[in-house]
């Protein structure tokens, strides 16, 4: 007997490795699997699902053919077989691709994979026309002239598809990659696909750009750079009048942006402030300023642009710098004081009515009260920013009249910060820092917009040289905030936190008189 042909003994083995029964358990334990673990394959399960069925369809016609008079036809066995082969082929690629080298952390593109499924469609052609005793060349000579047809009347769509083969090999542009277009539009590369490629804009829009027209014009990839980290240089402008000098607004605004972080902006580079002009054609009257910083997140470009703009607007509050006014705008002096005065009345009375909410403050008499309100600074914070650092010597404290800041603190240089208390208004911190001079003892930042204004240590200074008797009733109540922070921090008891504020207390007001030069 003749040894058996080799395509019959391929097709033979794949017919029992891949039997009805066999191949519907396999569908079935691949189609839990991809549900469970890759979910966004399902598209490749529903072919498979699909070849499946028509497979099942011809086997039934085949079996129905085999008993009637005429026997099984040729052509029904060749398209079952093919069906078969077929589904087996791609039931493989997507335990391969979808399955077991996602799961191995290995990235395969996604022509690849198809190219490797189109040569094993190739391979199980040829074994199943083989096996059947099919010419394989008549087919590929018509396959060739249907191949040169298609070519001629499909020629642009094959510069499509020769240009996603072109991306996707060389690498130049990948998924998650932000672009701008050639018309100004930007968005994130979401596939390169045989055809074409999809961009996804920030408008929530979808951008289908054909590859060869991609590959033939030229594109900006936001934010990459060989070796660095993903980041995109912005730009937030603002306009302040020639009554501040560029070298006050620029380091005001360039030391509040880098206090403390702001999300979705790096700090490496860090944000800086530079002044871009002075007046053009002599119409305007102010002079332009720019602050450029890094975009860590490509997708909130205007949300983090509001932030920084708010961060701004904050410091040149704290230091009273004003944002320029329209250029059309006329300036005139009151014809008397009268206007400036009752502004000025009002900023006081609304200091008065902030230090008189605050504890620390309320033995002093109207007088005093005063006197104080008179040298209170309005110093308005954005929410994540810092009031102030631990370690930072600052003779000042700030008068919380509402928001709500957290204290934070850190025991070793290198270790994780905590939240150890919040303080909402009204409310004051920084204490220590005017009354003895001593280094901050935490870190204080905003969690909300907070309304504060800033006491420092000359306006402070003539009320406690008048009354030094005010400096004990002060280390009493400066005493016990400082030992409800150590009590965190250290875990105190009661009978340890008991001697360690009376202890407290008088280093306390040691410390307040030497630091203003009071008498005992």
């Amino acid at each position: 007997m003749p040894p058996p042909n080799l395509d019959t003994v391929v097709l033979e083995l794949l017919s029992h490795l891949v039997e009805p029964g066999s191949l519907t358990a396999g569908v079935l334990v691949v189609a839990l699997l991809v549900n469970r673990f890759a979910v966004e394959h399902r598209r490749q399960l529903r072919r498979v699902v699909l070849l499946y069925g028509l497979y099942v369809v011809s086997w039934i016609v085949g079996a129905v053919a085999r008993t009637s008079p005429l026997g099984a036809l040729t052509w029904i066995e060749v398209t079952t077989d093919l069906l078969l082969a077929f589904t087996a082929v791609n039931l493989a690629a997507l335990v391969v691709f979808d399955l077991l080298l996602p799961a191995l952390a290995i990235e395969v593109l996604t022509i690849v994979s198809d190219l490797a499924l189109g040569i094993a469609y190739v391979f199980a052609a040829a074994v199943v026309f083989s096996a059947a005793d099919v010419d394989i060349t008549s087919v590929l000579a018509a396959s060739s002239i249907a191949a040169a047809v298609v070519t001629l009347s499909l020629q642009s769509t094959l510069g499509n598809v020769i240009g996603g083969i072109a991306l996707q090999m060389d690498g130049s542009v990948q998924p998650g990659d932000w672009i701008q277009l050639e018309n100004g539009k930007q968005g994130k590369v979401t596939a390169v696909r045989w055809r074409h490629t999809v961009v996804e804009t920030r408008d929530w829009d979808t951008i289908i750009v054909p590859n060869a027209s991609l590959l033939s014009s030229q594109i900006v990839i936001l934010g990459k750079r060989e070796g660095q980290p993903v980041q995109h240089r912005m730009w937030v402008y603002f306009h302040v009048d020639y009554r501040w000098a560029p070298t006050l607004v620029s380091r005001t605004v360039q030391d509040a942006l880098r206090s403390s972080e702001l999300p979705n902006v790096s700090t490496s580079p860090p944000p800086d402030c530079i002044c871009m002009d002075f007046a053009r054609d002599r119409r305007e009257s102010f002079g332009l300023y720019a602050v450029r910083y890094w975009l860590t997140d490509l997708a909130v470009d205007d949300p983090t642009s509001a932030a920084v703009r708010a961060r701004i607007y904050s410091a040149l509050r704290r230091a009273n710098i004003e944002l320029a006014k329209p250029s059309m705008m006329v300036f005139h002096a009151p014809a008397d004081d009268e206007e400036a005065l009752r502004t000025k009345a009002r900023r006081e009375e609304r200091a008065l009515q902030a230090l008189r909410k605050v504890e620390l403050f309320a033995q002093l008499t109207d007088e005093e009260s005063q006197e104080l309100a008179e040298h209170l600074v309005h110093a308005p914070f954005t929410a994540g920013e810092t009031l102030t650092h631990q370690g930072a010597v600052a003779h000042y404290l700030y008068v919380i009249v509402s928001g709500r800041v957290d204290v934070v603190t850190q025991v070793a240089p290198e270790g994780p910060s905590r939240v150890v208390a919040s303080i909402e208004g009204p409310g004051f911190i920084g204490e220590m820092g005017l009354m003895t001079g001593e280094s901050r003892l935490a870190s204080v930042i905003a969690r909300t917009d907070v309304e504060c204004y800033r006491l420092d240590k000359p306006g402070f200074e003539k009320v406690l040289q008048d009354r030094p008797a005010l400096a004990a009733e002060f280390s009493d109540i400066l005493a016990r905030r400082r030992v409800e922070l150590l009590t965190v921090r250290e875990g105190l008891d009661a009978s340890d936190k008991s001697q360690r504020q009376q202890a407290e207390r008088d280093r306390i007001l040691d410390r307040i008189r030497v630091f203003f030069g009071l008498e005992d």
